[in-house]
């Protein structure tokens, strides 16, 4: 079972950047699928980018494609997202998700089944 605590959230004025962090335990962490979601208040959580274990293949949703960039490294059980040219409408707070499957619906909240506590983002406009 992988354990997931994300850092790096905070206040950001509207096209700065942030990195995320998604810290990983767990033995089976490098064959698994991660994911980023977010919530925003009064909306249901979103998927906002996920990776495959090797790093090889990613997805991002439409919102943020070309703006965020999800990595891992395997070596220190991490996953990052980078967001850049932050906008309003990205304030939410942002989870960590594993997949247990290996070729899951990366935009499918219910392929995920541990997640992370949370970091929330701010972007002021």
């Amino acid at each position: 079972q992988v354990q997931l605590v994300e850092s790096g959230g905070g206040l950001v004025q509207a096209g700065g950047s942030l990195r995320l962090s998604c810290a990983a335990s767990g033995r089976t962490f490098s064959n698994s699928v991660m994911g980023w979601f977010r919530q925003a208040p009064g909306k249901e959580r979103e998927f906002v980018a996920g990776i495959t274990g090797s790093g090889a293949s990613t997805r991002y949703a439409d919102s943020v494609k070309g703006r965020f960039t999800i990595s891992r490294d395997n070596a220190k059980n991490m996953v990052y997202l980078q967001m850049n040219t932050l906008k309003p409408e990205d304030t939410a707070v942002y989870y960590c998700a594993a997949s247990p499957y290996g070729t899951p619906i990366f935009a499918a909240r219910t392929s995920y089944n541990v997640w992370g506590q949370g970091t929330q983002v701010t972007v002021s406009s």
